[in-house]
């Protein structure tokens, strides 16, 4: 009897089971949603997690952006034999180096003047005092939400001061790599870096940011010189600009011929000392801005350079001298008015090339003229050891 009741009782289970439409198998839920097989159709933002590339792409560019309100104000700051920059779009603001430490005091004035509390962003663009050294003024006045610099750092007094007021904020520096980009305001910015950074040399390691407002462009590089310049083509990336930070302030070293034919600026804005004992900016360099019609603007002679954009014109303010003579050429009947546009002379036996001033000139009948020092380089000759071209 109690056989067959049990029997009947799981009978009777069974068909409630079936009528419940209840599944044994739990291999898939019914509910489950299937994942698209186009991986077209799938948005990126819809899966951040899924945005890592797995094959090589071209090198990104950044879009101007078409917002007809977007403006930037560029302010190039009179720090000497140094480098300031203050950009500032739409209330919002970035400092990209700050002179030497006793810059600190300036740099603290500048931002106080334009009451200004908060940096968006802080970039040191190599580890050397006259970029790096003023910037722990610009942390006594305003906080600072975020820090990018090389990753090739530095023990200087200067350069582990600034990095632990950052700290002491609760600011972490970040090591950008090249396409690093965000907004500032209604503006992009991208940043550039060097492949490979040489710690034997930082002004190498300079990290360059180009900031698009609407259809105008800036790039500011530091003190790259022509190493990093063909290490940052080599990436692909478009370096066009309308302004130019002149590399290196004005060295013959940086701003080569190749350099500025990505870039092609309409205006290069050179941040230098007067009567700096380096010579800078060099006339070789000079020359080069003359050759691709560049109007050159100079914190020697024109103290703060303020740079305004709407997005679609320029307008340029400086603290004085506003006509003054930036770039002259060589006067007519100078020595060196024969061969004006050559910048070097190579030697056809030593095959070794000088500056026009250099004192171990060879004679007329073994010189060769030369426009470039990539030319030079081209055609087989070597820097000379007492002029050092």
């Amino acid at each position: 009897m109690k056989r067959k009741l049990s029997v009947l009782l799981l009978a009777g289970l069974l068909i409630i089971l079936g009528l419940c439409g209840c599944s044994l198998n739990t291999d898939k839920p019914q509910n489950a949603i299937p994942y698209p097989s186009d991986k077209a159709a799938v948005s990126p933002s819809a899966h951040p997690e899924a945005t890592a590339e797995t094959e090589e792409t071209e090198a990104p560019t950044i879009e101007p952006k078409a917002d007809p309100s977007s403006d930037l104000e560029v302010h190039f700051i009179d720090v000497g034999q140094a480098d300031a920059a203050l950009l500032i779009s739409d209330g919002h603001c970035m400092l990209i180096d700050g002179g030497n430490v006793e810059d600190s005091s300036l740099i603290y004035s500048y931002l106080n003047k334009l009451n200004i509390n908060y940096l968006d962003y802080i970039i040191g663009t190599h580890a050397h005092e006259d970029h790096m050294g003023g910037l722990s003024g610009a942390l006594q006045k305003a906080e600072v939400g975020n820090v990018y610099i090389p990753k090739t750092e530095s023990d200087a007094k200067f350069y582990q001061s600034f990095k632990n007021k950052v700290m002491a904020e609760g600011v972490t520096p970040i090591n950008p790599t090249s396409g690093t980009s965000f907004d500032l305001g209604s503006c992009s910015v991208q940043l550039f870096c060097p492949k490979y950074e040489s710690t034997d040399d930082l002004n190498n390691t300079s990290i360059m940011a180009k900031v698009v407002c609407g259809n105008t462009s800036f790039l500011i590089t530091g003190d790259a010189e022509t190493d990093e310049e063909y290490d940052i083509l080599n990436q692909g990336y478009d370096l066009s600009a309308t302004v130019l930070k002149a590399g290196h302030h004005g060295a013959d070293t940086s701003s080569s011929y190749s350099f500025l034919r990505a870039v092609m600026p309409k205006y290069v804005v050179i941040p230098v000392g007067k009567d700096n004992q380096y010579g800078h900016p060099d006339e070789v360099a000079l020359s080069r801005f003359r050759d691709v019609g560049a109007t050159v603007y100079r914190t020697d002679l024109q103290g703060d350079i303020i740079v305004k954009s709407d997005g679609n014109e320029l307008s340029i303010t400086t603290e004085k001298n506003e006509n003054v003579e930036t770039n002259p050429t060589v006067a007519q009947g100078s020595e060196n008015s024969q061969n004006v546009e050559s910048q070097y002379i190579g030697n056809k036996n030593s095959k070794k090339f000088h500056r026009p001033s250099c004192k171990n000139l060879p004679a007329e009948k073994n010189r060769v003229y030369l426009n470039s020092r990539d030319e030079a380089i081209e055609q087989g000759f070597s820097p000379c050891g007492n002029c050092k071209p």
